[in-house]
């Protein structure tokens, strides 16, 4: 098998930054060559409840039709805060707008303050697991049927229409982010074009990594059409330069072919031109 193109993403979120902040750094790494980019959905700054913190969708769609040719989505999206139907209508409407540009980063839900703060149900672990299963099914039917049925245990839609479709074909990616090494890792087999860790070793990702083979292979998928992402969180992006590239490569060694790096606070393009030259280049190279 030939190798994948390494991709190489930034991620710039509402809660480390302002919006003219997050924008001058998407517009930089869309400029210096960044395959992707991405914000976060959150309902509360978890630094200070009380400070500011813009709602994901919609500074998406902002910073997406702002930037000319860089993909970009949520890292990722809470299954909790919307009803998979609306969701899949937020995403087309985004990936038209932008003209096939977003990437629909999903997740089951999990921060318990904004939860119980904004009056939204945070169901148990499993249950929160078979509903981002269902809400899958739900968007990959909406975004692919002429009229779309699934009558789920949590959610149903019933000939349903959903104009326009998407601009991509057959679909927007789907990103699922997991750990879950007997649920999340069989959700992403079934449905996800893209499998993201956010924390971990190298050597925990290839171990999870080879779990998502074996599941793609039980469900009849070519386990490489599962692209394989790890996110550098700030904490990640600690140490010198060429530390950060040594253990971005032991990730690429354990199989991950997109590489998320945290944006460098305050956020600025000169922060995006440090990471680019001294990281995200000589990985390129």
């Amino acid at each position: 098998m030939p190798a994948k193109r390494l991709r190489f993403g930034l991620k710039a979120t509402q809660m480390n930054g302002t919006y003219a902040e997050v924008r001058e750094a998407w517009l930089e790494a869309d400029r210096l060559g960044f395959d992707t980019a991405w914000a976060h959905d959150h309902l509360l700054n978890f630094h200070d409840h009380a400070r500011p913190e813009d709602e994901g969708w919609t500074i998406l769609t902002a910073l997406l039709t702002e930037s000319r040719r860089i993909r970009g989505g949520l890292m990722v999206s809470a299954n909790t805060f919307r009803h998979p139907a609306v969701l899949a209508k937020i995403a087309t409407t985004v990936d038209v707008v932008s003209n096939g540009r977003v990437e629909v980063g999903l997740g089951a839900g999990w921060q318990e303050d904004e939860h119980r703060q904004y009056g939204l149900t945070l169901p148990p672990l499993g249950e929160r697991m078979r509903r981002l299963d269902e809400a899958c099914r739900i968007l990959r039917a909406l975004w692919t049927e002429p009229r779309a049925t699934v009558e789920g245990t949590y959610y149903q839609v019933r000939e349903a229409f959903h104009e326009p479709k998407p601009v991509q074909r057959p679909h927007p990616p789907l990103v699922l982010g997991t750990s879950g090494e007997k649920v999340g890792l069989r959700i992403v087999a079934r449905h996800a074009q893209e499998w993201n860790m956010a924390r971990g070793t190298p050597a925990e990702f290839r171990r999870l990594s080879g779990l998502l083979d074996g599941y793609c292979r039980e469900v009849g998928r070519d386990p490489a059409s599962v692209e394989r992402s790890i996110q550098f969180l700030p904490e990640a992006m600690v140490g010198d330069a060429a530390a950060l590239v040594t253990l971005a490569r032991e990730f690429v060694a354990a199989g991950a072919t997109h590489l998320i790096w945290s944006c460098p606070e305050p956020y600025s393009a000169a922060a995006v031109r440090r990471l680019w030259d001294a990281v995200v280049a000589p990985l390129r190279g």
